[in-house]
């Protein structure tokens, strides 16, 4: 799929990540995801099949986005904080179609490059908890609320469980090689009310909605799986 370009700020042409650098990026970590540990995936198929779609991810290990990616049915293109762009991994990210973005400002070309993902009837990644912690979207930002109800887009609820519990003798910094990590997607769902509102208060109500929804999902999760 070529690149779509959008007006970004001061009308400038924002590019839109190419679904062949996602579905690259997907098949790097089908590899690397079954070869290193042993993911069970649970409900993969109520991913919709095809147009716009946000992947909404719990964040508790570095390992989580990857994981997702590798097992998703679709290609992938996750918001990843600027931080993780340095050295080589720059091109390598942007080259697999990851977006990068600023979290301590309204950084407008990741805005405007994640809807033309969504516009483009691509996958759009999130961690609504904003960064690593505990992995139950206890609180969320306000980002997939903005996204999902300005391209009405469905979110699909992703947990991922077991990626933190243990460490790694050989890698600390990662669970233990060929341990196995689940990834269960929940049911699609609507984020706004119906009306179309984006007013402040408008998100604040989708960001309740969806806190509950992915909250529930989470709990779903982990009965399903004994985590």
């Amino acid at each position: 799929m070529r690149r779509h370009p959008r007006r970004g700020e001061a009308g400038r042409e924002v590019s839109v990540p190419s679904q062949r650098g996602a579905e690259t990026g997907r098949r790097i970590g089908v590899g690397l995801m079954y070869g290193l540990w042993k993911p069970r995936v649970l409900g993969a198929w109520k991913l919709p099949a095809h147009g716009p779609a946000i992947l909404a991810v719990n964040h508790s290990h570095n390992i989580d986005g990857p994981m997702v990616m590798g097992v998703s049915p679709r290609p992938t293109h996750f918001l990843i904080k600027k931080e993780a762009f340095i050295g080589p991994l720059d091109p390598f990210l942007t080259g697999i179609g990851q977006l990068k973005v600023d979290r301590q400002s309204a950084d407008r070309t990741a805005i405007t490059r994640a809807l033309g993902v969504l516009e483009a009837g691509g996958v759009l990644g999130i961690f609504p908890e904003g960064s690593r912690g505990d992995g139950d979207f206890a609180a969320l930002r306000a980002g997939l609320a903005y996204f999902a109800v300005r391209s009405g887009a469905p979110i699909v609820p992703v947990a991922v469980l077991g990626s933190s519990e243990r460490r790694g003798r050989l890698i600390k910094g990662l669970p233990p090689l060929r341990s196995r990590v689940d990834v269960v997607f929940g049911d699609p769902f609507e984020a706004g009310d119906g009306t179309g509102r984006r007013t402040r208060k408008a998100l604040d109500e989708a960001t309740e909605r969806i806190q509950k929804q992915l909250a529930g999902h989470l709990e779903n999760a982990r009965r399903l799986t004994g985590r």
